[in-house]
This record gives C-alpha cells, sequence and structure tokens, in this order.
C-alpha cells in the first residue's frame, strides 16, 4: 500500500525530503537554545557577568530568528508537498478509473469512487503532512532532549524515560481498538453518498411519488449510522489526551521534587534544573505529538487502503501487445460465443451468427434475454467468456482499443448528456467537427429542427444531465453525437424508445438513404423499429431463438409472432 501511494509524490519529491531537513534544523536549535540558556542563567545572570549575559542572549536571539526561519521553510515545503500529493492521488485515481473496462467498473460503486477522490484523498494529505513534519520532529526532540537530559542529570532524565513504554503501551491499545472502527465509518461514508446521489438524481421521481418522508428517513439511518461510529471511535481515541497529560505531569513532578532536593544538596544548578525542565516539557510535548501522528495514522490507514485499492485496479481489458490499428469494414461473426457477469450464471450462450457490413439487423427479445450483453461484446465492452468475436474479419480482441472503439458507435440505453453547449456535447463524437457537419448528423438524427428552435441554437447550454431536454430529444442528441464518428457500425440500445413512432420511422429511413455502408444493429422493443430491417435476431434467455426477416420469422418463429400480435392487438385498442 505504502508503495502504491508513494508513487504519487513524483515532483514533490524535493519539497518532500526538504521538509524533514528544516524540521531537523528547528529541532537541533531548539535544543542548543535550552542547553545554552543554563549556562546564561548560571554563568551570567547569577554570576552578575553583564557582559557574558548579553553576550549569550544574543547568540540565543539569533538561534532562535534562525530556528525560526527552520520552521517556516518547513511548514512551506510541507503543505506544497502534501497538497500536491493529495492532487497527484486524486488525478491518478481518476486517470485509472477512465482506463477501467466495464468490468472493472461494476466493482466499485459510484458514491464510492467519489468518497475515496474526495473525503479519503484528505485524510491521507492530513496524515502526509503529519509524517514529514510531526512524525519527523517528534523523534528527534524526543531523542535529542532525552541525550542532553542525561548529560545534565542521568537520574532525572530516567524519570522520562520510563514513562516510554506507559505510553507506547496505552497507544497501541488506543489504535488496536479504532482502527476497526474508522475502517467501518468509511465504507458507511461510501452509503451516504450513495443516498443523496441517488436521491438527487431521481428528485423528479421522489417528488411525484411524495416519498420525501421515506428519503429522509434513509438518510437520517444512514447519517445516524456514521455518528454512532465516529462516537464510539472518537470516545477511544479521547483517551489519548489524558493519558499523555497524566504521564506529563507527574514526570514534571518528579523531576521537579528531584531537581530541588540536588539543588538543596549543591549536587545541581538552577540553570541546570531549568533546561531539564525545559527538555522534560519537549520530551513529553514529542510523545504526545507522537500519540497524535499515530491517531492518524489509525485514521488515514483505512483511507489508504482504499485508495490503494483504486490504484492497484488494473483493466481486465488491454491492448494486444502488436495491435491492428484499421478496421477493415463492419461485418461481424460470432463464433460459438458465451459470456456472464463475475460469478454468475452465462446471460449469453453458444452464439453464433455472421452480419454482413452494411446490413441492417434488428434485434427483439424480452427483458433478460440477453441483448445489450450481446452487443457489448463488439467494442469490447466487455470481453467474451468463450468464442470469440470478429469485426472486420479479425478477432476484437486484435484490435487496438481506441481504433475498435472509434469504429463502433454505440448509443446506450441510458442517455447521457454533459454539461456545456449542445455542439460540445456533439463533438464528443468528432472534436473537430464543423458546424455543417453536426448540422447534417442532426438531421439524420431528426434533431436539428428542435435545436434551431432553441435561442442560441448550437450554442445552447445543457444543464446537468441534460434536465432541459426531453427524453426523446436526449436520445435524438445521443444519436447525432455517436453519427459524428462516422463509425463502420452503428448500435442502438434500445434508443428511439421516448420517440414518437413517426420520428422512429424518419430516423430509420434516414439511416438507409445517408449511410448505407455503415452496420446498423438496432436494438428495440417494438416490431416496427426493426420489420423493415435486412434480417432480426430474436433473443430468449441468452440464445438465439431464430434469425431472419420479418416475413421469415412471421412464417417460423412462435416468439416473434407473440410479440408481433399483442403488439398490434395493442395499437387496435389505442385507436
Amino acid at each position: 500500500m505504502i508503495r502504491t501511494l508513494a508513487k504519487s509524490i513524483r515532483e514533490y519529491k524535493r519539497d518532500s525530503i526538504l521538509t524533514p531537513l528544516f524540521m531537523m534544523g528547528e529541532v537541533i536549535l531548539e535544543v542548543f537554545i535550552t542547553y545554552m540558556l543554563a549556562d546564561l542563567i548560571d554563568l551570567g545572570v547569577n554570576a552578575g557577568d553583564v557582559g557574558y549575559t548579553v553576550r549569550r542572549g544574543m547568540l540565543l536571539i539569533g538561534c532562535a530568528a534562525l530556528s525560526l526561519l527552520c520552521g517556516a521553510l518547513s511548514g512551506r515545503f510541507g503543505a506544497v508537498a502534501s497538497t500536491g500529493f493529495a492532487r497527484n492521488l486524486r488525478q491518478d485515481m481518476y486517470y485509472n478509473v477512465q482506463t477501467f473496462s466495464f468490468e472493472n467498473i461494476d466493482k466499485f460503486s459510484t458514491a464510492g469512487l467519489i468518497t475515496r477522490l474526495t473525503t479519503d484523498v484528505v485524510n491521507v494529505q492530513h496524515a502526509y503532512m503529519m509524517l514529514i513534519r510531526i512524525a519527523v520532529r517528534s523523534p528527534l526532540m524526543l531523542l535529542f532532549s532525552l541525550i542532553m537530559a542525561f548529560r545534565i542529570n542521568p537520574r532525572i532524565a530516567t524519570v522520562f524515560l520510563c514513562a516510554t513504554p506507559v505510553l507506547a503501551g496505552g497507544i497501541y491499545l488506543i489504535m488496536s481498538h479504532a482502527h476497526p472502527v474508522f475502517e467501518r465509518v468509511f465504507h458507511t461514508y461510501d452509503k451516504l453518498n450513495a443516498v443523496v446521489q441517488e436521491n438527487l438524481r431521481g428528485i423528479r421521481v421522489v417528488k411525484a411519488f411524495v416519498r420525501e418522508d421515506h428519503e429522509k428517513e434513509k438518510f437520517t439511518n444512514v447519517s445516524g449510522s456514521i455518528f454512532r461510529d465516529m462516537s464510539r471511535a472518537q470516545k477511544t481515541i479521547a483517551f489519548n489526551m489524558p493519558l499523555m497529560q497524566a504521564c506529563m505531569y507527574t514526570c514534571i513532578l518528579l523531576a521537579s521534587w528531584l531537581g530541588a532536593n540536588m539543588i538543596v544538596s549543591d549536587t545541581m544548578t538552577t540553570g541546570q534544573l531549568m533546561s531539564i525542565l525545559t527538555y522534560a516539557g519537549g520530551i513529553l510535548t514529542s510523545l504526545m505529538m507522537l500519540s497524535m501522528v499515530f491517531m492518524m495514522m489509525v485514521i488515514s490507514r483505512a483511507s489508504a487502503e482504499r485508495i490503494a485499492e483504486v490504484l492497484n485496479e488494473k483493466t481486465a481489458i488491454r491492448n494486444p501487445e502488436e495491435p491492428l490499428y484499421e478496421v477493415r469494414d463492419g461485418s461481424i461473426e460470432f463464433k460459438d460465443v458465451a459470456f456472464r457477469y463475475g460469478e454468475g450464471r452465462n446471460c449469453l450462450n453458444d452464439i453464433s451468427l455472421r452480419i454482413e457490413s452494411g446490413e441492417t439487423i434488428g434485434i427483439i427479445g424480452g427483458t433478460g434475454s440477453g441483448k445489450t450483453s450481446l452487443v457489448q461484446l463488439i467494442p469490447r465492452l466487455y470481453d467474451a467468456g468463450e468464442g470469440s468475436v470478429l469485426v472486420g474479419g479479425r478477432d476484437v480482441r486484435e484490435y487496438d482499443l481506441d481504433t475498435l472503439r472509434n469504429a463502433v458507435s454505440m448509443v446506450l440505453q441510458k442517455n447521457e448528456l454533459f454539461s456545456g453547449t449542445v455542439a460540445e456535447n456533439l463533438r464528443w463524437g468528432n472534436e473537430e467537427a464543423t458546424l455543417e457537419e453536426m448540422r447534417r448528423v442532426c438531421r439524420v438524427a431528426q434533431a436539428d429542427g428542435f435545436i434551431s428552435a432553441l435561442p442560441d441554437g448550437y450554442d445552447s447550454e445543457v444543464e446537468q444531465g441534460g434536465a432541459n431536454f426531453s427524453g426523446g430529444q436526449k436520445q435524438r442528441l445521443c444519436i447525432a453525437r455517436a453519427l459524428l464518428k462516422k463509425p463502420k457500425i452503428l448500435i442502438l440500445d434500445d434508443s428511439t424508445s421516448a420517440v414518437d413512432t413517426a420520428t422512429d420511422a424518419s430516423i430509420r429511413s434516414a439511416f438507409r438513404s445517408e449511410m448505407p455502408e455503415v452496420t446498423k444493429l438496432i436494438i428495440a422493443q417494438r416490431i416496427s423499429s426493426v420489420q423493415d430491417a435486412d434480417r432480426i435476431i430474436v433473443m430468449d434467455n441468452g440464445r438465439i431463438a431464430d434469425f431472419g426477416t420479418h416475413d421469415e420469422l412471421m412464417e417460423r418463429c412462435s416468439i416473434y409472432i407473440e410479440v408481433y400480435e399483442s403488439q398490434q392487438k395493442g395499437g387496435d385498442f389505442d385507436e
């Protein structure tokens, strides 16, 4: 985990090294100042030597100024190192997520990834800052102060040394009880983010069904769980401070009592006692700060593990060693293909078929019959578990991923538009597309009319998620965006379900006339959307029940006939 996270330090290595170096300088100067303080009191003030007092005082002031400078520089470099490290962590996670296949994405919830990119990174950032500053300062201060205290008086210094195992044991017990609770808390944060995200995305449904109270109850339950776990963890950590203070004050009292007796017996000077008490403060403060560092490590460890999990996740779909960079044509062939999601049962079995380049293929079937799973294998959104999928006569696993996916345009069931203008959304299909090219594909997708009617036309703003467009308008925009790629294969996954039958027919007619060379796969629930296709695939329970023209299927395929007749009756009823 540490090696994984350390890779994100990169250009901030210099700042990460300078931070503890300047911190070391500050500690050495502070210890030296305390040591000189004894001489100032004993040889200057108590002896009445004004000249020595002034000279030693000026030296102390210079050392204090230099110590302050070292501390300031350590803080500055530390701030740059920790914030830069956090930036790189976010960037590395986000970039790695972009490489994920659908299989990888299925392992993480959206809310969980957001928590990792925000809350978890902030926790690790704070821990890193403490690691390169406090975790360096405290051990050094502890070590140097103990050395100097032993030089002054070993008997009193032993008192501070005896407190160390007591504190170490207490910190270990606190850490071992707090860490599992923090792990549970951060997983609960994922659930909280999921509840909020789901509510905000579906707020219109919540309002329509008057489910505000139900949503409030869901939020309260998850938030309450976080409250209970955090309270328990914080109560456990709260024992740290009383333990520190008890040890600290006990040591100071013992040191004061022993020192006072030694001064009376002339075995210690007043200056030495002041110095050793100052060292005592440094030793005990260092121990207290170390305990805080350990507590921060406990909190951040769970976050660091979750971040490392994302960084270590490798995409299940990679480029071959010598990929193909050209797709010959839009022909598609499935050879004995079987597929399943994760460890579940197969959702596709014994799929074998060939589609010629330029054909229009309709795909129908009941919910869960495997229609979407079938077409997702073509652009390698998933890889077939058994058998092979060929595009342009070559196995899809032989192609460069970008080359293959640029040759295959897919309009998914869920239409996603992004914040920005209509033109910016369309240019996802082709960054260099001109206005005329956009108008052409929008005419094919039957979208140019409503876009031109907007106040700013193609420069009109799209709200988050395309909330200011209807379902049918979003579908047509997504189709136009896919067409801008000038693909060899176009896949429409139930992408005209929200448009009326007349518009659907116009889109299909435009496909035939404007892009005859493109292979078109159209998944639809309405037979009217696919009956004029060259051939139609009928899916049933993960298998191809039949494959043929509309007329052929009407003669021999009972599933197709049943769907057709039920839709015809529904149409008659509507009339």
